[in-house]
């Protein structure tokens, strides 16, 4: 994968950490939930939690800026500074490889299925696998989701995993 500023980036780095994936953009009526994936981001990345943000332009063209647009938009309206990633394709015959694998039930079984729009959210186990799927209309920092996040990362401490890089 590359990021948001052209480096290239090995997703293995992020095994041993609890990794939420999300699809995003900046002219969505999601765009506001930036905010709770940066606070989710700063509360739990010191115990191994990471949240990987993909821009995509693929709903209602809704990601239509550059990426430096993209960069700038999140830092300057949200503060981001969870990682954020070139724009990709999540739908489609174009789709990016993660994503074919993320809806894909062939490889993801429980959690696979079509994205249906921005703000879709995974969240990957220490191992690599898919642990949970929460669609655009659950709020990051809803109970659900912070349950599955404190579960997750209790689950690698209980390995003696830390996940810190």
């Amino acid at each position: 994968m590359t990021d948001i500023e052209g480096n290239k980036v090995d997703l293995s780095k992020y095994l041993g950490r609890v990794v939420m994936i999300v699809n995003v953009a900046s002219k969505c009526g999601f765009t506001p939930q930036y905010a709770a994936l940066e606070t989710l981001y700063q509360e739990y990345k010191d115990r191994g939690f990471v949240i990987l943000g993909f821009p995509s332009n693929d709903f209602m063209r809704q990601e239509p800026g550059s990426n430096e647009e993209i960069k700038s938009f999140c830092s300057l309206n949200y503060g981001v500074t969870f990682p954020l990633f070139s724009k990709i394709k999540v739908v489609g015959g174009k789709k990016a490889p993660l994503y074919d694998d993320l809806a894909s039930k062939r490889t993801n079984p429980n959690h696979g299925g079509m994205i249906k729009w921005n703000f879709t959210k995974f969240l990957i186990g220490r191992d690599g696998t898919v642990i949970d799927r929460f669609s655009p209309n659950t709020l990051p920092d809803s109970k659900e989701v912070r349950t599955a996040i404190e579960r997750a990362l209790q689950s690698a401490a209980e390995v003696g995993i830390s996940g810190q890089n």
